[in-house]
């Protein structure tokens, strides 16, 4: 066994030369790779080491859930090896095989599924979310106009990247669908004078949400509705989607797009900003198990092909891949400055997990096959919208 991970860390090292970190065994012996260690990999038991050994980055990651094996210094780096040598090839055994395979259909996101779902991931309490979200509660990609913009001026850049994007206009509706705690609404209602309703069935998020937009005045503007996106009614002048469509899973793909259509107005924008690949890859069980269950990565073209036979239009198409990775980084940071809080609200298994899952995913993007897509649409051809992209970037 201990043969294994000394072949694994020739083949970084051959892989990477610079790269510098050790292993330290159950019984006292290491593996020791350069001189300035980056990290040490750490096994508590012979346990760990075997369930990596057998079952890849799952075995990994629950092993460190569990507190088998331990990192000291930087995860990242880590991270950042594994991708490197594609460790998240390792075979798993059958028995994990199927063991995910029943998993993903009993979570599949139907009508009864989709709010278990939601709920496991987004109903951990908003004091949860609140320590490592910025003000604005947003729990997606922000837009980084400058290299040291704080978390919160990154998201609010974001929404004015996406509003210029959508050509928002005073009195116009907007639909988002999976609003997370409203804060795309909020600040399109402010800013540019819409009426809008976003949906989400987080229980959390639609009561902070409603709370919120009492607080600020606008209820007679904008609505937060606890309700399935197959539920919707109403037409939009426009509809935004941030950060939800992970949820709707493979097969309920083209049912996403056919309610999209049959909600926005012919000629009207809309704007998908998503998690995504380029390419189809293996997928992250221990992701979709312990963090997203239900959720699913949508490749590229798997968008775009569903977007075209519901009669979109495609006008644009950004990824924002390292503007998430540092998203990621900052949340990371967040977490790590109120880490003890969290120990307290859950346990040290829940602790380990939620911080793996902040720097796999950064990890993913900045290394791997995560992608961040906003794709922009119309709902059939639209002659009167500009024809370059000067009202996106140019100052207002």
């Amino acid at each position: 066994m201990k043969r294994a991970f000394k072949d694994i860390s020739e083949i970084i090292h051959q892989t990477d030369p610079k790269t510098s970190f050790a292993i330290e065994f159950w019984d006292g012996d290491s593996i020791t790779i350069g001189d300035k260690l980056k990290f040490v990999l750490k096994f508590k038991s012979i346990r760990g080491a075997k369930r990596i050994l057998r079952d890849g980055y799952v075995g990994f990651g629950e092993s460190y859930m569990n507190g088998d094996v331990e990192i000291e210094n930087d995860l990242q780096e880590l991270l950042r090896l594994g991708f490197l040598i594609n460790f998240d090839e390792f075979r798993l055994t059958s028995w994990q095989k199927i063991r995910f395979f029943i998993l993903a259909l009993l979570n599949s996101d139907t009508l009864r599924t989709a709010p278990k779902n939601i709920s496991y991931h987004y109903d951990k309490g908003n004091e949860f979310y609140s320590l490592y979200l910025d003000k604005t509660m947003s729990y997606s990609c922000a837009y980084y106009k400058n290299g040291n913009d704080s978390l919160e001026e990154a998201q609010l850049s974001k929404y004015e990247h996406v509003c210029r994007k959508l050509l928002l206009s005073p009195g116009e509706s907007l639909l988002d669908i999976g609003c997370g705690w409203g804060g795309m609404l909020i600040y399109g209602a402010q800013k540019y004078g819409i009426t809008g309703v976003g949906n989400t069935l987080s229980q959390n998020q639609y009561e902070y949400a409603n709370n919120k937009i009492k607080e600020l005045g606008l209820q007679d503007k904008i609505t937060i509705i606890y309700k399935d996106y197959r539920e919707l009614s109403g037409k939009f002048d426009k509809i935004v989607s941030i950060g939800m469509f992970e949820h709707v899973g493979k097969k309920f793909i083209p049912v996403f797009f056919k309610k999209v259509s049959s909600l926005l107005k012919k000629g009207g924008l809309g704007l998908l900003h998503t998690m995504g690949k380029d390419t189809p890859s293996p997928i992250d069980p221990w992701t979709f198990n312990y963090i997203f269950p239900g959720a699913y990565l949508p490749i590229l073209d798997e968008i775009l092909r569903e977007m075209g036979k519901n009669g979109f239009s495609i006008l644009d198409v950004e990824n924002l891949r390292l503007h998430y990775a540092k998203t990621l980084d900052q949340w990371a940071e967040n977490y790590e400055k109120n880490v003890e809080k969290v120990k307290k609200m859950f346990d040290d298994t829940f602790t380990r997990q939620w911080r793996l899952f902040l720097y796999g995913t950064s990890a993913g993007f900045k290394y791997g096959m995560c992608r961040l897509y906003q794709v922009l649409f119309t709902k059939g051809l639209n002659n009167t919208l500009p024809t370059t992209r000067s009202h996106v970037y140019n100052k207002l």
